[in-house]
C-alpha cells in the first residue's frame, strides 16, 4: 500500500456457520485441556442445515462428549428456531484416539535454554505479527471498529435490547487513509439476520441497528461516520442466516481473526489447535512482540515475519517492517527484538504458559478468541497483548 488508500474490513458475529465452526473446535479443545494441560488435539469441524461434522485427533488421557460440547455451543449462541436447532440437529463424529506422547509432558514453567531448544516444530508454517497506533489495542481502525460492531450486536441480542435478531450478523467498516493515517470512515455495511418467526419491518430494523448499535459504538471514537459516510443496513432487504442457510467450516475467516485484511497473515487456521502447534502459537507470539515494539514508540506500525521448518528449534526467517515509521532503522529494531523475545516453541511455551489457561479460566479460554479476533482483544486477559517488554525495549 501506499501513503493514500482505503481498506475494508469485515467481522462476523457469533452466530456465522464459519465462526459457530470455530467456536465448537476451540472449545472442544479447552475441554481437553481443562482435564489434561498436556493434551495434543485437533479439531475440524464443518456444519449445514440440521447437521453438524466434527472430526478430532488427539492424544490425551482426557475423555471429551464432542456432541455435549457441540450442543453446548450451539445453544449458547442462540440457535434454538426449528430450521437449526441445538437438541435437534444431528450431529456426526469422527475420534481418532491415540496414546499420550511423553515427551510433551514437562513443566514449561522450569524449562532451562538447554532443554527448550530439544523441542523442535513439527509443522511448517510462515506467520505473521502486527501493531499500530492507530487505535487504544493497537490494532488497524477498519478491523477494530467491525468487531466492535459485531461485539455489539451479539450483546443486544442477548440481553433483549433487539430481541427479534438472530444469531447471525455481518459488518464490513471501510476506512479512508491519508498519509498512512485514518482520515475518514467512507463505509459502514451491516447485514442483521431476524429470527424466522419475528415480523419485523426493515425500517425499524434500520432504525433500530442504527440507534442501538452504530450510534453507542461511534460516541466513543475520535473519528466518526459523516454526511458523506455510506451506511447500509441490510440493503438486500430481509437476511436470513445461520447454518440452515448456508454452510460453515473452521479456519474460513483468518483475517477476521488477525487483522482484517490491513497487512499480511498466515493462510493457517488459529482455532481447533492445542498450544503446541507453532502456527497457532507463533502467531500469538508475533503479535506479541510487534505490540511491545509500538507501545515502546521505536515505530508506529511494525510487522513481524516468522517461518518455523519442521525439525528445526527457531524460526528459519525472522523479520521486521515498520513501513518508514521506525524510529530506527528495522535492522536495529530486529536485532533488539531477537535480545528479548524468543520465538522457539518451549519458549512461546514458557513465556505465555498457553496450556495451562483454561484450567486457570473455568475451562473456557480459546472457545473465547473464536469470535471477535484472536489479537487486540481488551475483553480478555490474553498473555499476548500485554505490553510487559515496552519498557526494556526502550
Amino acid at each position: 500500500m501506499g501513503k493514500d488508500f482505503m481498506v475494508t474490513s469485515e467481522s462476523v458475529t457469533e452466530g456465522h456457520p464459519d465462526k459457530l465452526c470455530d467456536k465448537i473446535s476451540d472449545a472442544i479443545v479447552d475441554n481437553y485441556l481443562l482435564q489434561d494441560p498436556f493434551a495434543r488435539v485437533r479439531v475440524q469441524c464443518a456444519l449445514s442445515s440440521a447437521i453438524v461434522f466434527i472430526a478430532a485427533r488427539h492424544r490425551s488421557k482426557a475423555v471429551v462428549d464432542l456432541s455435549h460440547v457441540a450442543r453446548k455451543v450451539i445453544r449458547d449462541v442462540g440457535f434454538d428456531q426449528k430450521e437449526f436447532d441445538a437438541n435437534a440437529c444431528s450431529i456426526l463424529t469422527s475420534s481418532q484416539d491415540k496414546p499420550p506422547e511423553k515427551k510433551y509432558e514437562f513443566d514449561e514453567t522450569k524449562l532451562s535454554d538447554e532443554e527448550i531448544d530439544q523441542f523442535p516444530v513439527r509443522n511448517q508454517v510462515s506467520l505473521f505479527g502486527f501493531a499500530c497506533d492507530q487505535t487504544p489495542n493497537f490494532m488497524p481502525l477498519p478491523i477494530y471498529l467491525a468487531h466492535k460492531l459485531t461485539h455489539r450486536i451479539d450483546h443486544v441480542r442477548h440481553s433483549g435490547l433487539i430481541d427479534y435478531l438472530g444469531p447471525e450478523a455481518t459488518v464490513q467498516v471501510g476506512v479512508e487513509y491519508r498519509e498512512r493515517i485514518p482520515h475518514r470512515i467512507h463505509t459502514v455495511v451491516i447485514n442483521a439476520s431476524q429470527k424466522n418467526n419475528a415480523e419485523i419491518d426493515e425500517k425499524r430494523l434500520q432504525e433500530d441497528i442504527q440507534e442501538i448499535v452504530i450510534e453507542p459504538i461511534f460516541a466513543e471514537e475520535e473519528l466518526k461516520p459523516f454526511l458523506k459516510t455510506r451506511i447500509f443496513i441490510n440493503p438486500n432487504g430481509r437476511v436470513k442466516g445461520g447454518p440452515a442457510y448456508h454452510s460453515g467450516l473452521a479456519g474460513r475467516k483468518n483475517a477476521i481473526d488477525t487483522y482484517g485484511e490491513y497487512c499480511r497473515h498466515s493462510g493457517k487456521a488459529l482455532s481447533g489447535k492445542d498450544p503446541i502447534r507453532i502456527d497457532r502459537i507463533g502467531a500469538y507470539a508475533a503479535r506479541h512482540a510487534a505490540k511491545n515494539i509500538v507501545a515502546a514508540g521505536l515505530a508506529k506500525e511494525c510487522e513481524i515475519m516468522l517461518s518455523y521448518s519442521m525439525g528445526l528449534t527457531k524460526p528459519v526467517t525472522f523479520n521486521i517492517e515498520t513501513f518508514g515509521t521506525g524510529k530506527y532503522a528495522d535492522n536495529e529494531i530486529e536485532t533488539l527484538v531477537k535480545d528479548h523475545f524468543d520465538f522457539r516453541l518451549g519458549g512461546i511455551l514458557k513465556k505465555l504458559t498457553l496450556r495451562h489457561l483454561p484450567a486457570n479460566r473455568s475451562g473456557v479460554f480459546y472457545q473465547n478468541l473464536s469470535t471477535y479476533g484472536h489479537m487486540g482483544r481488551t475483553d480478555l486477559d490474553l498473555p499476548w497483548e500485554k505490553t510487559d517488554t515496552a519498557a526494556l525495549l526502550q
